[in-house]
């Protein structure tokens, strides 16, 4: 079996994505294509159901040849479901040619199932393109999969030690948290605790390793919603600055601290709070 989702939008619009279809996929024993844009290509990669990416960017005004490259890229295998998270009347005339069964939507004239979006954190929002299809979501018990030797490679990289591991993920933006708080913090926290570990995670990784060095971490503490979302879906311990309580699952283990136009004021010793000192 096949599914095929038409997922436009940003690199955390793909991550929200993850759990529906890799609980879909598996549920279903189905394998998966995604039409996306290549830039925010990298969490599909995550799933081993992933078959096949088709590189489209649906933010970028496609021409009707571009529309026509996708139908004949959609006609051409057998897929029995879409999940289509695109609107517009080129998406819909799309679909209307493509001979898939079950298309989900939330609107659109090409839908044969028409969704509302649920309540909840962000990714269990999408639990009605599930239930459409006699499934359950419980998007908090999604974990992202990792290969063996992309951890071994985190481990290596990691402080040397055998101190808990502190991962500091800034997003390095002008609201963040200020530059001088972030470098006291593991410092401040070593007077207390002498064997600790810091790392900050360093911007330019692959999503897969920087999902590693996140899952070999004992606590991230990220103003990134990006680095927010992979410490959720590999259950580490997380503070998120600036995150709202709805994008993200009520778990004893992630704590969201301060609104995100009010870092700039936060103080530390919020979040040391926040992180247990």
């Amino acid at each position: 079996m096949r599914v095929l989702a038409l997922s436009p939008g940003s690199l955390e619009d793909q991550l929200d994505r993850l759990p529906a279809l890799a609980e879909i996929c598996q549920k279903l024993n189905a394998t998966l294509q995604v039409a996306c844009d290549p830039q925010q290509a990298a969490p599909w990669k995550l799933l081993p159901c992933l078959e096949k990416l088709l590189p489209f960017s649906f933010e970028a005004n496609p021409t009707l040849a571009d529309w026509a490259n996708l139908l004949g890229c959609v006609r051409e295998p057998d897929f029995q479901v879409c999940i289509n998270f695109a609107e517009g009347q080129q998406v819909n005339l799309m679909l209307s040619m493509s001979h898939i069964p079950k298309r989900l939507g939330s609107e659109g004239f090409a839908c044969t199932d028409r969704l509302s979006i649920d309540q909840g954190w962000t990714a269990q929002r999408l639990a009605p393109y599930l239930q459409a299809l006699g499934l359950e979501l419980e998007a908090e018990q999604f974990r992202v999969p990792l290969a063996a030797g992309v951890l071994d490679e985190a481990r290596e990289a990691l402080p040397r030690g055998d101190g808990p591991l502190l991962l500091l993920s800034p997003t390095g933006q002008g609201h963040d948290w200020p530059a001088a708080e972030w470098h006291k913090l593991p410092e401040t926290i070593k007077s207390r605790l002498p064997a600790l570990r810091s790392m900050v995670l360093p911007a330019k990784l692959s999503l897969a390793k920087r999902a590693a060095l996140i899952a070999c971490a004992d606590v991230v503490l990220s103003s990134c919603p990006i680095s927010q979302r992979l410490a959720t879906y590999c259950g580490t311990p997380l503070v998120a600055l600036g995150a709202a309580a709805k994008d993200l699952p009520e778990r004893a283990e992630i704590r969201c601290l301060g609104r995100s136009d009010e870092l700039a004021t936060l103080k530390s010793s919020e979040v040391l709070t926040a992180l247990g000192f």
